[in-house]
């Protein structure tokens, strides 16, 4: 195996404008040596997250970009609210830069009020935080990144990418008994809805490439909005909208691991003005799923908030109909988080046609689940991860649609371990690949706990995951035992496992009719230029 089997070429990344991949001393598009851990759930993270804040020092550097911010959000327990934490640090000398999506206004239920609040309490304690709103119209800017670094202790160096905001609903963990602190969200997933996400953590020379993401954005010389009315709500507010000095880059950490981390995004086409690092767009996240689907050849496991858009879908489907021996499992919410009258179809239109272009592909070689708590609540599924074949990994912010492939700002980062994992089989591809041991582990984590297993003596279920058609059979049989379960009244003891079928749902005619022009204009928008859409291409 080569790394361009599976990772994007400079070429192929189809942005020349970045320093992402000038910017390393061998011109490459990844950085070798790294060591990637994945937190799943969000206490996990945000534990470790407190942990690294609180041990900066006069300084060093903090960096974060975040979708939503909350300043109330407890990392972990009193005392460590969100907006306090990072106040203090700027406190205590810290430089602490932020970038927060400024948000669509309250009214229309997103987060304008409370990211003003947490950018205020950071710039009142010293450190900076801006609302940007550079995006396309009706768009966002959702990744979700926290840099570390520490001048002079550099072996103290982390990143953090991934779906998990510093918001409220995030702070869960493996028992899914949800956020105290809870937003509104449909009436199933009831007042603290039960939360699944993953972060990953980076040490090694990737963190360089994690903040150059950062330093792009931040050095970004186009006003924070063009729009006369925020312009005016700027003024009134005295609102920071000039991106104050960063200290210069130091050099990246030193090699750590066995690791080959690429760093992908999407950007849309922006209008009037491009972002100057792209200024045509970066579709680098769709583009390297495309690549790496073309050498799926045994399993695809993927766990997803979304999964629609037969656009996107399409680049599954063309895999899944040219190897009659894959096999996709994909993990995503039972409900879309908003159940009202309008929006549920607008939201649900998009997956019923994405999972018919899946199944008119490959039957039964496809299976979707929703996850349930054990007392029977909904998990809503915000990861945002995939595993090819246990070779190629990948976790970010991006959704599969085309919102996030296209039209909002996204980072994800791609993981291929040097590291083989010798465990039968040795190569589930059967290209000479081998399993790699971070996404082989990042799997079996996952469905040892969506299948509440765990290896006893004698007994090692995780030897049994490693084959891909007896983890496939092991979620339907899972799923099954609990629908019946369900179906017979609940009687006798619960069967093992947090595993539901997802059948979608049928919407009369006439509502499909209203939904599908409103979930492509505002539920899942294209950021492409004219010529790339019709040809459906990134």
């Amino acid at each position: 195996m080569t790394h361009t089997d599976w990772l994007l070429t400079t070429g192929e990344r189809g942005n020349t404008a970045t320093r992402l991949d000038a910017r390393h001393p061998d011109g490459s598009p990844w950085t070798e040596g790294n060591h990637a851990r994945a937190l799943v759930h969000g206490a996990t993270y945000f534990a470790e997250l407190l942990a690294g804040i609180r041990a900066l020092r006069t300084g060093d550097l903090l960096l974060f970009t975040d979708w939503r911010g909350d300043r109330d959000e407890r990392l972990d327990g009193p005392g460590s609210e969100i907006g306090t934490v990072l106040a203090r640090a700027a406190e205590r000398g810290v430089v602490v830069k932020g970038l927060l999506w400024r948000s669509h206004l309250d009214g229309l239920h997103f987060s304008q009020r409370e990211n003003i609040r947490l950018g205020e309490e950071i710039e009142d304690a010293g450190g900076e935080c801006l609302l940007d709103l550079r995006v396309r119209p009706g768009g966002s800017h959702h990744q979700k990144l926290v840099v570390l670094r520490h001048p002079g202790r550099p072996e103290l160096d982390v990143a953090y990418v991934g779906g998990i905001d510093l918001c409220h609903n995030r702070n869960d963990d493996a028992g899914h008994g949800g956020d105290r602190q809870s937003l509104p969200m449909a009436t199933v997933y009831g007042p603290h809805p039960p939360w699944h996400d993953v972060q990953l953590a980076l040490r090694g020379p990737a963190v360089g490439d994690v903040e150059t993401v950062f330093r792009e954005r931040w050095q970004d010389p186009a006003p924070l909005s063009r729009s006369p009315l925020v312009r005016l709500r700027e003024l009134a507010r005295r609102e920071d909208v000039s991106a104050g000095r960063l200290p210069p880059q130091t050099a990246d950490p030193a090699p750590c691991g066995t690791q080959a981390v690429q760093v992908l995004r999407t950007y849309p086409n922006r209008l009037l003005h491009g972002y100057p690092f792209a200024p045509d767009g970066e579709f680098s996240i769709a583009r390297g799923y495309t690549k790496a689907l073309r050498r799926a050849r045994a399993l695809i496991y993927l766990e997803d908030q979304y999964l629609w858009s037969p656009r996107v879908v399409d680049r599954f489907a063309r895999a899944l109909s040219a190897h009659r021996e894959l096999r996709l499992i994909a993990v995503i919410p039972s409900v879309p988080e908003q159940d009202g009258r309008l929006t549920l179809p607008m939201n649900l239109i998009g997956r019923i046609t994405a999972l018919d272009a899946l199944r008119r592909a490959a039957g039964d070689r496809v299976a979707v689940y929703g996850l349930e708590n054990p007392a029977g609540t909904p998990v809503y599924v915000h990861a945002k991860a995939c595993v090819i074949d246990d070779v190629w990994a990948s976790v970010g912010s991006d959704n599969v649609n085309l919102r996030s492939w296209t039209h909002d700002s996204e980072l994800s980062c791609v993981v291929l371990d040097r590291s083989a994992d010798p465990r039968a089989p040795s190569d589930p591809g059967g290209l000479g690949d081998g399993a790699r041991v971070f996404a082989r582990e990042l799997r079996l984590e996952l469905m040892r706990e969506h299948l509440d297993a765990q290896d006893a003596p004698g007994r090692s279920v995780t030897d049994a995951l490693c084959d891909p058609v007896a983890a496939f059979a092991a979620f339907d049989t899972a799923a099954a035992g609990l629908d019946d379960w369900h179906a017979g009244g609940c009687r006798g003891p619960r069967p093992p496992g947090r595993l539901r079928r997802y059948v979608p749902p049928e919407l009369p005619t006439a509502k499909r009719l209203l939904a599908t022009p409103l979930h492509h204009l505002l539920v899942d928008p294209d950021g492409r230029p004219m010529g790339m859409r019709r040809r459906n291409a990134y």
